[in-house]
């Protein structure tokens, strides 16, 4: 399978089976994001703990598949990890999307690069 294939097939699996949807229960922050050019809405849910880890992060909304695609997979690779280091996430995520085919971080692994250089085309 090329590279392309596997970008288009891991976006199109979280678009239609998108993880952590939902709002979560107790969360301390929340989100609002609203695309008035292709009406795509999307609601953040994000639970922090005593260390300021990520225990919970899920969202709502509706929107495109690589709308779905994006928030879920976004949900996933910061579940579990510190504010700071979710930030660095974010942060590389729109400097590959605007600059570069690649993202640039250590706080991810081989496969959740992979699965978040899915957008890098989009």
């Amino acid at each position: 399978m090329d590279l392309k294939q596997l970008y288009q097939d891991i976006i199109l699996e979280h678009g239609k089976s998108p993880r952590n949807f939902g709002k979560c229960k107790q969360h301390t922050h929340e989100a609002k994001g609203y695309n008035p050019l292709c009406g795509d809405k999307v609601q953040v849910f994000l639970k922090l703990d005593k260390e300021k880890k990520v225990e919970e992060i899920t969202f709502e909304g509706s929107g495109c598949a690589i709308s779905i695609a994006s928030t879920s997979i976004m949900t996933e690779l910061v579940t579990g990890k510190s504010l700071e280091s979710a930030n660095k996430i974010i942060f590389n995520f729109f400097d590959m999307i605007k600059n570069t085919e690649k993202i640039k971080t250590d706080e991810l692994d081989e496969d959740q690069k992979t699965k978040i250089m899915s957008l890098s085309g989009v």
